[in-house]
């Protein structure tokens, strides 16, 4: 397909104003110098006048504004980042956490292994725009969040959001939104995103692509939820974040009405954290992905038709921090769910950092690698050969030689993983596809896929699995969450799906 032809596709999806493909690229009007959503409900201006960028910085960076109406700067993000594991996707991803904040674009370049000039050439030519224009643009977005959910003086927001000073952030905030900063909040009293019902506490909305299986995904991290350190009902989770520069609580729940969006309340130790807080909790909901496009590979298999029409928008559960989910799927060897639960809530207990103020029962975090990794394995309250195992991954965690950090190349992270002895393919499978957000990680030896093949009278064996889901990719994880939740039983999906057999947390 050539330019031209993609242009005109993007232009079709303008004019019907379809939210599909909100995030996958934005739309500037040459004649107001506006950039918008793809679904923004302004008037449609005729084809010569409009131009089309792959991000937002891109539109920033060629001189146009956030259009006030449709904020085109909180869609959600394109779910390219997830799919592809090339550079340009790992700077995305790490880009998204916050790393150009904290490590600068060097630190960023040193972590992907490219000099900073090969980095800056790459993203600028596929994504119109370089590391620093676009952590510019993201910047921009926490800074509005701030100014509009807080009242916090404008120059503690500057710093929170990540600028190096107040001139730096009036100016960006001008630029990208059209007016001052305090035209912003003013803009927003009286009609907030969220009232902060907490002092502290900063409310935002988490935008998604519909549909979204949420009271799957609510029941999902429930049966999971580690003591202490997470709680989950049907329409609510709540949970501790152990982030870079401190602590900090996220508490999601579904808004009241058919919306596209899931409310998440943040009450941090550092605000510099929030952007990376916001993301790393759209990472656990799979709120970037395009339920749309893995409807439809799904649906081209007879096996997996039916369940896909059933039970649309079926996500895949992530995480907060990688490191944590990789030393909890050790944990869980051989062990049930709810065993697997008490064991996560014992480390957490002994060993966790204990949070400034509580939320309901979450009154700590999950304990980090570098605490793990000075404890005996006799210390461990699991078999020695499993606590040996712990203790090594933590090591090798904290000390850098298994990077599952955002931007991690997922190949080479599968390799490190392996290399640990009491680490097999099950595992880095499972760490793929919920910690790295690998869209068609699939273990194929895994025993609740055998037996939910085998209730289907097909070939569970690995070999069997293996020709099947060559009908899915590059979806094979969406694929295995409807295999796991028993959508092949034709009945309903459970609400709090099982996975494995139960033999992981």
């Amino acid at each position: 397909m050539t330019l031209a032809s993609e242009d005109d596709v993007r232009y079709r999806a303008v004019q019907a104003r379809d939210p599909r493909f909100d995030g996958w690229f934005f739309v500037a009007v040459t004649s107001t110098g506006i950039y918008c959503r793809p679904s923004c409900a302004s008037v449609v201006p005729g084809r010569s006048k409009v131009r089309f960028y792959p991000t937002a910085a891109a539109a920033q960076r060629a001189g146009f504004r956030a259009c006030k109406r449709c904020r085109p700067d909180a869609s959600p993000g394109s779910p390219e980042w997830a799919r592809r594991d090339d550079v340009v996707a790992r700077a995305m991803r790490a880009i998204a956490d916050g790393v150009v904040d904290r490590e600068g674009v060097t630190g960023l370049a040193v972590r992907l292994g490219y000099s900073t000039r090969q980095l800056g050439r790459l993203l600028t030519a596929e994504l119109g725009a370089g590391p620093l224009d676009l952590a510019r643009a993201q910047r921009a977005q926490t800074a509005r969040t701030l100014l509009e959910t807080t009242a916090m003086p404008a120059g503690e927001v500057a710093f929170a959001a990540g600028f190096g000073s107040v001139r730096q952030f009036n100016d960006t905030v001008r630029a990208v939104f059209a007016e001052p900063p305090t035209a912003l909040r003013e803009r927003a009293h009286g009609h907030r995103q969220g009232a902060e019902s907490t002092p502290g506490a900063i409310t935002v909305r988490l935008a998604y692509r519909a549909p979204l299986a949420a009271e799957e995904l609510f029941g999902f991290l429930a049966a999971r939820a580690v003591p202490g350190v997470e709680e989950a009902g049907a329409h609510f989770y709540r949970r501790a974040l152990l982030l870079p520069h401190g602590l900090g609580m996220a508490n999601v729940r579904t808004p009241a009405g058919d919306e596209r969006f899931l409310l998440a309340t943040f009450v941090l130790d550092d605000l510099r954290d929030l952007t990376t807080a916001v993301k790393r909790v759209r990472q656990v909901f799979d709120l970037d992905a395009d339920p749309e496009s893995v409807g439809e590979v799904l649906a081209r298999d007879p096996l997996l038709a039916e369940a896909v029409a059933r039970h649309p928008g079926v996500r895949v559960p992530g995480h907060v921090d990688p490191d944590e989910l990789a030393i909890r799927a050790v944990l869980g060897q051989q062990v049930s769910v709810a065993g697997a639960r008490t064991l996560a809530g014992t480390l957490a207990a002994r060993y966790g950092p204990p949070l400034a103020r509580s939320d309901g029962s979450v009154n700590r975090a999950f304990p980090p690698a570098e605490t793990l990794a000075a404890l005996e394995p006799g210390q461990l309250p699991m078999p020695a050969s499993r606590g040996r195992c712990l203790v090594r991954l933590a090591q090798a965690l904290f000390r850098g030689e298994v990077d599952l950090r955002p931007g991690a190349d997922r190949e080479r992270a599968s390799t490190q993983l392996l290399r640990l002895h009491g680490i097999g393919p099950w595992t880095v499978a499972y760490i793929r596809m919920r910690g790295l957000r690998d869209p068609d990680a699939f273990p194929a030896g895994d025993l609740g896929l055998r037996r939910a093949l085998e209730r289907a009278g097909l070939d569970g064996s690995p070999r069997g699995a293996l020709a099947l889901c060559e009908n899915w990719r590059p979806y094979r994880s969406y694929a295995l969450q409807y295999l796991w939740s028993g959508a092949l039983d034709r009945a309903p999906l459970r609400k709090a799906p099982l996975l494995e057999e139960e033999i992981v947390a």
